[in-house]
């Protein structure tokens, strides 16, 4: 072998070598372009997976401010309707405190109301059936009898009709009653001042020691009643409301 073909042998070697590299640098390439094919699309769906548990994640928070926002304008409107049913329920009470107030006038329109018969002096006779229910209530030999000034004299004219009527009832010796004429109930609204303490009328009866006391004056009865008839003032006014 001449060195001419020597020098073709070697050229057609390093051209066949030469084309492997260049067929096998494709493939690399080829296979590169796909990896990063790949390695990208899953960078975006990555990128878009977290953008949409963002979104996610924020459209839930924008939900509970929703509910949030909702529940406290709905108790807001109900403690109003509550606010509004109380101030209508104490102005009922105020009215009424206003109208018990007449009682111990005798006035006519207020009897007729209370479906009692007309009295020369109902007052005084509602204070001998107050004095009577007391006596029944503490039922003692002897009592401390508390009134208002205004009312000493009615006290006194009817003290020993009311001793008399409750020793028939209970069976009883009529008990002694001991005015105080040193401390009196509070005078009545008329000569109150607006702020200070008064008493529409009644009175409060208590054992000697002090340890058992009925109170049985005119505005305690009313706030009694008024509240054992609460539920059922609230029901007539505001069932349809309720409902």
């Amino acid at each position: 072998m001449n060195d001419a073909d020597v020098s073709k042998q070697i050229q057609q070697m390093v051209r066949f070598i030469r084309q492997e590299a260049e067929e096998k640098a494709n493939e690399i390439s080829v296979s590169a372009e796909e990896e990063f094919n790949i390695e990208k699309l899953q960078l975006v769906e990555a990128e878009k997976k977290k953008i949409r548990q963002e979104y996610e994640k924020k459209e839930k928070q924008v939900e509970v401010r929703k509910k949030i926002e909702y529940s406290m304008q709905l108790n807001a409107s109900r403690i109003k309707v509550l606010q509004a049913q109380d101030d209508l329920v104490n102005e009922m009470r105020e009215e009424a405190v206003k109208s018990l107030q007449n009682v111990s006038k005798g006035h006519h329109h207020l009897l007729e109301f209370l479906h009692i018969g007309h009295h020369k002096n109902f007052y005084q006779h509602l204070i001998k059936e107050l004095i009577v229910q007391s006596l029944l209530r503490l039922k003692e030999p002897a009592v401390l009898l508390r009134c208002r000034k205004e009312d000493k004299d009615h006290v006194e004219e009817v003290l020993e009709s009311a001793k008399n009527e409750y020793a028939g009832k209970a069976n009883v010796a009529p008990p002694e009653i001991f005015v105080d004429e040193n401390v009196y109930l509070p005078p009545g609204p008329e000569h109150h001042h607006s702020h200070g303490l008064f008493c529409s009328g009644g009175v409060v009866l208590a054992s000697k020691d002090g340890k058992i006391v009925c109170e049985n004056t005119l505005d305690a009865r009313l706030e009694v009643v008024f509240r054992k008839k609460l539920p059922e003032i609230r029901k007539l006014l505001f069932s349809q409301v309720a409902a």
